[in-house]
């Protein structure tokens, strides 16, 4: 896979920007999806930012019957711990880590990029920053969980153990059951990772509170 495989839409704050947030869509969704939150996230005080919203791969994905659609990974049951997609975790990984090349090449640096997900999106955001050999700016985690759990403590790389990251969930998430989420949450703080928690009354979405953390919390990070 490479970086010519992920079309992405492109969203500045304002002009020359110098941070980057690349958000991550999640199953069966597109680069599209997140683009109506940035006109509702209050960045006031944060330097302009460059959204990146990239589009997964198509790919028949085994829950759904084999159905094609743009997935980061294929998910093969509904327990989502003991039979992972490893090798498509990891291929949507280093085109992750192609998109932030690209924006160090566009005057970005490491440090100014935040990595941000849904879902499948949180899952890869997780499975990119943390092994991530330079520092991120932070890691923004919606309704997902940690993938491939067991090799974490000995893949992951020290430059992003002090990253802040941020971590929500709906109580109602009849897709990712939030102790899933608990779980992912309780083992990156037994790691030593500083994870913000929230959680809201809502299913499998974003709700308007959870949007207004996230702009306080992009603002600490980026501003």
């Amino acid at each position: 896979m490479t970086i010519s495989t992920l079309d992405a839409i492109e969203i500045e704050s304002s002009p020359n920007p110098t941070t980057s947030v690349i958000w991550l869509h999640g199953l069966g969704a597109d680069g599209n999806d997140f683009v109506p939150i940035v006109r509702e996230l209050d960045l006031r005080d944060c330097p302009p930012i460059r959204f990146v919203f990239p589009h997964a791969p198509t790919m028949p994905v085994t829950i759904n019957g084999g159905y094609v659609m743009r997935a980061w990974y294929d998910i093969l049951g509904t327990d989502l711990v003991r039979r992972e997609d490893e090798s498509g975790l990891r291929k949507s990984q280093a085109a992750v880590e192609q998109l932030i090349t690209r924006e160090k090449a566009r005057g970005i640096p490491a440090e100014r990029i935040v990595l941000a997900g849904f879902s499948q999106g949180c899952a890869m955001t997780l499975q990119t920053g943390l092994r991530y050999p330079e520092k991120l700016a932070g890691l923004l985690c919606l309704s997902g969980y940690l993938p491939l759990n067991e090799v974490v403590a000995a893949e992951r790389h020290a430059a992003n153990q002090h990253t802040p990251i941020f971590m929500a969930h709906g109580r109602g998430d009849p897709v990712i059951p939030i102790d899933r989420a608990e779980k992912s949450r309780d083992m990156l703080q037994a790691h030593g990772y500083d994870v913000e928690w929230h959680e809201y009354m809502m299913p499998h979405s974003v709700c308007a509170e959870e949007i207004d953390d996230i702009g306080v919390w992009l603002r600490r990070v980026l501003g």
